[in-house]
């Protein structure tokens, strides 16, 4: 069985060709990611509360309390420049492998045809969403570190689902110092480099969620929403 860095280097190499034999398919992929990026941003989304769907669509274990936490920070643990960042911690069972393959394909959703669709989504469309706020998401979830981002790749010239193995910015421990380094971090966590036109946007919505959400839903238990500044004075520009 493949260690999920195995895998991510599989992917890159046989789909992305990076390191290795040309994909013959590659042409089609190229256009695949135009059109993706096309509908990606003729969407007007309520991009969290899509979110909170999507965490309540996800898979839980008996044992767990399923749970979504928020939390905006202005720290840039992901050393891209960003202003603010937002992180999202979901207590999901994870990633599976074929959930990872799904969000690095175009139009190939491991749940297809089915509202219970999670952070893979309609038409591979779900997940990619989070590109209309962020250039480069990171997903760490059962052992997967990655990250993806929306300009091309330099090995093989395609955006949005290229995965790239994330060593640090961010590191786990710069996760678990924003979650509470005595806790226990969700299965499933979203680091996303807030685009600078999209702070104020996004800490509206959060602003915006209130509790009786949960009424509306049938397995989350527990939302929360927080922020969290190193510099008690930051403030966040447009």
């Amino acid at each position: 069985m493949a260690s999920p860095r195995e895998h991510i280097e599989h992917i890159r190499k046989t789909t992305f060709s990076i390191g290795g034999e040309k994909n013959p398919l590659a042409p089609m992929l190229d256009q695949a990611v135009k059109y993706l990026s096309a509908e990606l941003y003729a969407k007007d989304v309520h991009f969290l509360m899509e979110l909170i769907q999507n965490a309540e669509d996800n898979e839980y274990l008996k044992d767990v309390d399923p749970s979504l936490e928020f939390v905006i920070t202005s720290r840039d643990i992901t050393a891209t420049g960003a202003p603010a960042t937002l992180l999202i911690f979901n207590s999901e069972k994870g990633f599976s492998d074929k959930n990872i393959e799904s969000i690095c394909s175009v139009g190939n959703s491991t749940k297809k045809g089915n509202r219970k669709r999670g952070y893979i989504g309609e038409k591979g469309i779900g997940f990619k969403s989070v590109f209309l706020i962020t250039p480069q998401p990171v997903i760490f979830s059962n052992g997967y570190q990655i990250r993806f981002n929306e300009k091309p790749c330099p090995h093989c010239n395609l955006g949005y689902i290229v995965p790239e193995w994330v060593e640090e910015n961010p590191s786990l421990s710069d996760i678990k110092q924003i979650y509470g380094s005595h806790l226990t971090l969700p299965t499933t966590t979203l680091v996303l480099p807030l685009k600078r036109d999209k702070v104020k946007p996004v800490k509206q919505q959060l602003s915006s969620i209130h509790p009786e959400v949960l009424l509306f839903l049938s397995k989350i238990k527990s939302l929360s929403v927080r922020e969290e500044n190193e510099d008690p004075r930051a403030q966040y520009s447009e």
